[in-house]
């Protein structure tokens, strides 16, 4: 268990079974208060290879929300549980992990629940292309959204933006996993990966990756999309705890700080305010996604606003 039985009891007449922002104050007070009555273990997805850049962020994340409560804790990154398919089941059946972080989609909280605070403030929505350089849509000039319509993508089968995809009208190659994708984007049978912008550049300089894969410059996909951090749904405790955290950390700067710290060289590379943007719907956002808490997104030119203002 991720915490004393006592402690979990005691906690949840107090906080009762809503995750909402209401609470804070009062959920730090009594937070405080048992500090010293109990551990935290928290266990999480372990990264997918050595050197998984990808997982620093969210990873530093948590720790920063969990040590923003004061509450002792322990982080504990699965051996076994790395894949995202694998970790979210194992969540749903409150197994070995008791933290995921994911795209959300309708169906992931309905069968979980979700601290709705974007950890990554919406980039996730933002999908440029990788492809093979033989494939004749490598140096194709896309200029509208017919036009990149009539090629076709590949995604994980159980991914959300398979069917974010499907519904703008693409025709989609499904995928087991990541590594699936990438093999048939290199035998060329799919004409492009759509590839968030927090991904793309730490898979294209991984170890073993294939040097015929290359980034389609210019243009990007977009769409409102938002990362969590996910719990099972019983957990409302641990739910409360992070919110409180991540909260805190909006409010201080360090969020941004954090975030800032891993993305500004992703920014400086991709320079976001300069891409032409093909705009998807997104019939998969829950409608409790908190899209007009301006706080929570990444907007453009906040990027050079915040470089300005360390200057």
């Amino acid at each position: 268990m991720i915490y004393k039985h006592a402690f979990s009891a005691r906690l949840k007449l107090i906080l009762g079974s809503r995750v909402g922002a209401g609470f804070l104050l009062l959920s730090l007070s009594f937070f405080c208060a048992f500090t010293n009555a109990a551990t935290w273990v928290v266990t999480y997805p372990g990264p997918l290879y050595e050197g998984d850049e990808g997982h620093k962020y969210p990873e530093a994340l948590l720790k920063l929300a969990l040590e923003k409560t004061g509450v002792r804790y322990r982080m504990v990154p699965s051996q076994r549980i790395k894949q995202q398919s694998k970790a979210l089941r194992q969540l749903r059946e409150n197994i070995e992990v008791n933290v995921v972080w994911s795209m959300t989609d309708r169906q992931r909280e309905d069968d979980l629940l979700p601290i709705r605070i974007p950890i990554e403030k919406g980039l996730i929505g933002l999908r440029v292309m990788l492809t093979h350089k033989n494939k004749p849509f490598y140096n194709k000039v896309v200029s509208t959204l017919a036009d990149l319509l009539v090629y076709s993508p590949v995604q994980g089968i159980d991914w959300p933006d398979t069917k974010i995809l499907q519904a703008n009208g693409f025709n989609v190659l499904g995928a087991q996993g990541h590594v699936e994708a990438k093999n048939l984007l290199s035998r060329q049978q799919a004409d492009f990966y759509p590839r968030s912008v927090i991904e793309v550049l730490s898979e294209l300089r991984q170890e073993g990756a294939d040097p015929d894969i290359r980034l389609k410059e210019g243009i990007a996909l977009k769409y409102r999309a938002a990362m969590y951090f996910f719990v099972n749904k019983r957990n409302v405790t641990l739910a409360h705890l992070l919110e409180v955290g991540l909260e805190r950390a909006i409010e201080d700067g360090s969020f941004d700080q954090l975030f800032y710290a891993h993305h500004s060289e992703m920014l400086e590379l991709l320079a976001l305010d300069e891409i032409t943007y093909f705009e998807l719907d997104n019939p998969l956002l829950p409608l409790k996604t908190p899209v007009l808490e301006t706080k929570y997104w990444y907007t453009p030119g906040q990027f050079e606003s915040k470089k300005k203002a360390t200057d």
